[in-house]
């Protein structure tokens, strides 16, 4: 399979590591990965802002970036979800363009869930000696159904425990632009979520949307900052000692 890997802005900005083992499981996964370079930003921002105007122009040009692959996997159950779900209500009221978004849509895919779903991957020649946690980020839960495939890869992972939250569905008060515009709200939403992590027990905190990471360990760098904060991606290919912890200095 020839595969498009979505980089997402935050990875390609805060993150890269996170891209590079994406590229890794998915060569592990058997597929011939490329990562087109004229890619940007899915559009997100400006969609949720109500700008259609500039979230069109922009789809425009992930629709040139991503033609021609079997398949579209991004790292982030948010843009993937953008992509996938937002794309063709977006053009719902163009049906030429509205083609060329369902078609997008129908190939696009969260990361995790690719490889399981897609690919059949049942287990990651991965290690990693930590009790961990793992938070279920918007839109790869509510949008894309991403619950199990995660946990079923982790529990392959050599000498990982994993230790569910009791809120592990619960929102981290991220939402892109609303910890901006409900900043009071956004903040009491991610100290309820790093409170829920602490008391796991757990030595770190596991997502797929970075954006969620980057906030979570905001508070706990603040409040627990013990506790590692990764991408799924990461500690999934094996390269969880690679990089510093999110959030943490260095």
């Amino acid at each position: 399979m020839r595969v498009a890997l979505f980089v997402t802005c935050l990875v390609d900005l805060f993150r890269p590591t996170v891209g590079f083992a994406a590229v890794k499981l998915l060569e592990q996964a058997g597929c011939t990965v490329e990562v087109p370079r004229v890619q940007t930003c899915c559009g997100q921002p400006a969609y949720n802002s109500g700008d259609r105007l500039d979230a069109k122009a922009i789809a425009f040009q992930v629709f040139d970036a991503f033609s021609g692959y079997d398949y579209v996997v991004a790292p982030s159950g948010s843009c993937a979800g953008m992509i996938r779900i937002h794309y063709p209500e977006l053009f719902a009221d163009d049906p030429a363009n509205l083609a060329r978004a369902s078609e997008l849509a129908a190939r696009t895919w969260e990361l995790v869930a690719f490889l399981v779903d897609v690919c059949g991957m049942r287990e990651v020649a991965a290690r990693w000696p930590r009790r961990a946690t793992y938070h279920d980020a918007c839109s790869g839960l509510r949008e894309l159904g991403v619950k199990t495939q995660p946990r079923q890869l982790l529990a392959s992972v050599a000498e990982l425990g994993l230790a569910e939250a009791p809120g592990a569905e619960v929102c981290c008060g991220f939402g892109g632009t609303f910890c901006i515009k409900y900043p009071e709200i956004s903040d009491k939403m991610v100290t309820d979520k790093a409170a829920d992590i602490v008391a796991t027990g757990a030595d770190a905190v596991l997502a797929g949307d970075l954006g969620c990471l980057l906030n979570i360990a905001g508070k706990l760098y603040r409040h627990a900052r013990h506790i590692e904060v990764r991408h799924v991606a990461e500690v999934l290919a094996g390269m969880a000692e690679d990089a510093p912890a999110i959030g943490a200095p260095g």
